[in-house]
């Protein structure tokens, strides 16, 4: 029975365990029903795997007391009238009014509030924030100015992006005139747009294969271009490959019932110990689970992709998201994603760079080879070299991928930030970009030092003008979330979780230079913690080249040269898509999901077209060079960055901060 026709009896309202009058960020308020209710994993802001998908069920009585049954593996406790009862698994207990559940002992507490009461608590809560109110006015005012700012600039924001949406995002293959229907204001979409946004998404203009995530809790508005897990995932698909760091194989199969039914799966991820075993447990007994070898230690396997094979060719996906709950719910994020058609029996030897790219990164991950049976094609070995099989001559970015091990000789170049600067060498830039700052954004920081952030500005600072000369080296600014932007996120302190980094990283005197602020008006994100990771060269006007990665601001992720230079060591597996305008001269047609679609991209051969890439924000006149396309690439962040202020605190997750967040709650909430 959906809940919008079922009667609403109370609220499950999450508190702090040390004030069981302030709220905890942690879980979500929970309305409860008349009838059945399940309370499970899919109500954490963060991911806690003692948390089942299934937890609790609730049956509510007619007397008003409800009924609680512990269907996962982990006890609860019940608090009532001052006693204090643990349930264990299959036990059950009442709750009323008041009451207290600890999902967790000792953890996620959450009072229930009788529908009838729940009005006379509000004003009594409001009567004791009157009396404390002296001692917050201070905080209480600075929050009132932050909100009216927020509001104000993504009033700013929306209506910038509605206007900008309905110039751009014609969507390929309808008729002129048809456009994707805008979700309204206020988040009702109806059923008509919301089969809309199933096929709209990835096939309009805006911005070609670079989306941003969906972010929950977000105003509607902000969801215009964004996607889902299940936008990425559909269709026939007959083999998966997902690499990733963290994957929750219950999350995962929930979100996308359709896996279940894909014959083949390989699943390459950077786990150990029990979260193995419980992924061995909950996954579909055809899908092999593989970790890739790390010849280092301190490394580990955090790329994230998808390499989905379809009757009529392959969709590659690069993005940023763990394969968990709370990466693809509350957390600013970003995917690229194309679709290439298998390659014609004249063309089996041909090659390209993406192509070549791709196979040796797969080639490193040395997973076990297996055989299966493809309609139309036959018995195959899935290795890295059936990947050859697909035409990427239509690719639209550039694979720079970090392998770990000791790279010597012409491997020096093949990966990490020596990849970036022979790719970057080889390009030519206009003049303007020469000297122009380097954007570096990220959610984790490593240990650095200055010679080494010289050397990666040099690969990053690759690549010609014009008129032959080097572009030189850029400044480098760092995008990074200030103390407050986490106390105030949607998350509240608990998105500092996924941002980990130490104060003895953050806090090095030579950062301070660098540090700028994340913020993400004209994209509705400046609450959504970024865990989305890219790097960008950009000149105040336009981009000249942007890439969008895996990889983290350290020297296990990029390498770091050694021996006079002759050795380049790497930790971690990591890969990303670069952008350059050589790169995205053509709209790619081909789709492996709708059969009308054609693997050519229907521009005359040989025509030269200059591409010029700018932000969402770019006001120029496109009108007066016809002979350039302009693509608007949705950077999340507001460029040039702001650096920050004298108040601003770059965020570090081992500091204690006592001011409390939007939820009442203080950091660390343990201890």
């Amino acid at each position: 029975m959906a809940s919008a026709s079922r009667v609403r009896v109370g609220t499950l309202v999450p508190l702090a365990k040390d004030n069981a009058g302030s709220s905890n960020g942690s879980v979500s308020t929970i309305p409860i029903f008349e009838g059945s209710n399940v309370i499970g994993r899919n109500h954490l802001v963060v991911a806690d795997k003692r948390i089942s998908r299934k937890h609790l069920s609730l049956q509510t009585s007619a007397d008003g007391s409800i009924e609680v049954v512990v269907e996962g593996p982990n006890p609860i406790i019940v608090r009532s009238k001052g006693q204090r009862r643990k349930v264990c698994a299959q036990e059950k207990a009442k709750i009323a009014h008041d009451d207290v559940l600890e999902l967790i002992p000792g953890d996620y507490f959450m009072k229930y509030v009788d529908m009838a009461d729940e009005h006379k608590s509000s004003v009594q809560m409001d009567s004791c924030s009157i009396k404390k109110g002296k001692r917050h006015s201070e905080e209480d005012s600075a929050a009132v100015k932050r909100n009216r700012q927020i509001m104000e600039d993504e009033a700013l924001a929306r209506t910038l992006q509605e206007t900008f949406t309905e110039e751009n995002t014609t969507v390929c293959g309808m008729t002129s005139g048809q456009k994707i229907s805008q979700l309204d204001s206020a988040g009702s979409s109806g059923k008509n747009s919301e089969k809309m946004h199933s096929v709209g998404p990835l096939k309009d203009m805006l911005p070609l294969t670079f989306r941003l995530m969906r972010v929950q809790g977000l105003p509607s508005w902000t969801s215009t271009s964004s996607v889902t897990i299940q936008d990425v995932i559909q269709g026939e698909v007959l083999l998966a490959v997902l690499s990733n760091y963290m994957v929750d194989m219950d999350w995962l199969l929930s979100a996308c019932p359709s896996l279940r039914k894909v014959p083949h799966a390989l699943v390459l991820h950077g786990q150990d110990g029990a979260s193995v075993e419980l992924m061995k447990k909950l996954k579909p007994a055809n899908w092999i689970l593989h970790k890739p070898p790390l010849p280092i230690s301190f490394g580990t396997h955090h790329s994230k992709a998808m390499l989905l094979v379809y009757p009529r060719g392959i969709r590659i996906v690069v993005h940023t998201a763990n394969l968990i709950h709370v990466d693809w719910s509350y957390k600013s994020q970003g995917l690229w994603m194309q679709d290439f058609p298998w390659k014609d029996t004249k063309d089996l030897n041909r090659k390209n760079p993406f192509e070549n790219d791709l196979v040796d990164y797969l080639s490193a991950l040395k997973w076990p080879e297996f055989r299966v049976n493809l309609p139309e094609v036959g018995d195959v070995n899935i290795n890295a070299a059936f990947f050859r099989k697909f035409d990427y001559s239509n690719s639209m970015v550039r694979l720079i991928g970090s392998v770990p091990g000791y790279h010597v000789g012409s491997n020096i170049r093949k990966w990490g930030h020596m990849k970036l600067r022979n790719v970057l060498e080889e390009c030519m830039f206009d003049r303007q970009f020469c000297k122009s700052p380097l954007i570096y954004q990220f959610s984790s920081l490593g240990s650095l030092d200055e010679k080494w952030m010289s050397e990666f500005a040099c690969s990053l600072s690759a690549g010609k003008s014009d008129d032959g000369s080097q572009l030189g080296i850029g400044k480098p600014l760092i995008v990074w979330p200030t103390v407050e932007d986490v106390r105030c996120s949607i998350e509240g302190y608990a998105a500092g979780s996924c941002i980990p980094s130490p104060q003895k990283n953050v806090e090095k005197v030579f950062l301070k230079k660098y540090w700028s602020r994340w913020k993400a008006d004209h994209v509705g994100r400046c609450r959504a913690m970024p865990h989305i990771k890219t790097f960008t060269r950009y000149n105040g006007q336009n981009i000249a080249w942007f890439l969008l990665t895996s990889s983290n601001l350290s020297k296990a992720a990029w390498g770091a040269l050694q021996k006079n230079n002759a050795q380049l060591m790497i930790r971690s597996y990591e890969l990303g898509v670069l952008f350059l305008p050589q790169t995205l001269q053509s709209v790619p047609q081909f789709s492996c999901t709708e059969k009308n679609s054609s693997s050519r991209d229907g521009l005359a051969l040989g025509k030269t077209i200059n591409t010029k890439l700018v932000t969402l924000c770019w006001k120029g006149d496109e009108e007066k060079e016809p002979s350039t396309k302009t693509i608007r690439l949705p950077v999340p962040y507001q460029l040039p960055p702001q650096p920050y202020g004298t108040e601003d605190v770059p965020w570090s997750w081992d500091r204690r901060y006592t001011k409390k967040d939007v939820y009442g709650s203080v950091w660390p909430g343990h201890g």
